[in-house]
């Protein structure tokens, strides 16, 4: 019902122009967009550590929703270069690569870019080995425009992709056709005998 393979590979990345093919196209399809986050129980805007908190505090759902391979290293993963602390840290063991996973809950912004191409960059200097395939980033915020984030990664040097997340199950024109919960309750008692 979440229509996960529609979602998969559909986040605009830069991945075609930082890595060789065929390592970029198995990149892009561990991208989503957008996320399903409806498993989390939230609405509206939340802080991004609550939405943080949230996603490691269900781990199993996490972990599905971003699809096979994917394993958990970390959260507020510190570094001591300025003191960072990179947001979620995985480690996908089929294309034994890091996955740089930065938080944003509202809408995209260019220096976003910057922030995870530094992160991406860090994780590759500090925890990749030889024989891993270099670290990726992914961003995942409230909303985007992809005019801004096809400019944002036109020259970043780090493998990127940008998707937005979503706590609803059907799209939002189709919410909006639907009666409201007291709308049905109000239908459903009037029809009682």
């Amino acid at each position: 019902m979440n229509k996960t393979l529609e979602r998969t590979g559909a986040a605009p990345s830069n991945f075609g122009h930082q890595l060789v093919t065929p390592d970029s196209e198995l990149a892009q399809q561990i991208s989503k967009d957008p996320y399903n986050f409806e498993f989390l129980g939230l609405s509206g805007e939340v802080a991004e550590r609550d939405l943080e908190n949230a996603l490691t505090g269900r781990i199993t759902e996490t972990l599905r929703e971003l699809g096979p391979g994917f394993a958990f290293v970390g959260r507020q993963v510190h570094f001591d270069v300025d003191d960072f602390y990179l947001d979620l840290l995985f480690f996908h063991i089929d294309q034994s690569r890091y996955v740089v996973i930065e938080l944003k809950t509202g809408k995209f912004q260019p220096e976003y870019a910057g922030k995870l191409n530094f992160y991406v960059a860090l994780v590759d200097d500090v925890l990749r080995r030889d024989h891993h395939n270099e670290t990726i980033g992914i961003l995942i915020c409230g909303s985007r425009n992809d005019r801004s984030v096809r400019y944002s990664l036109g020259h970043t040097t780090s493998p990127m992709a940008v998707a937005a997340y979503t706590y609803e199950s059907l799209p939002s024109d189709v919410r909006k056709g639907l009666p409201d919960a007291e709308h049905l309750t109000a239908v459903l008692e009037w029809t009682e005998p």
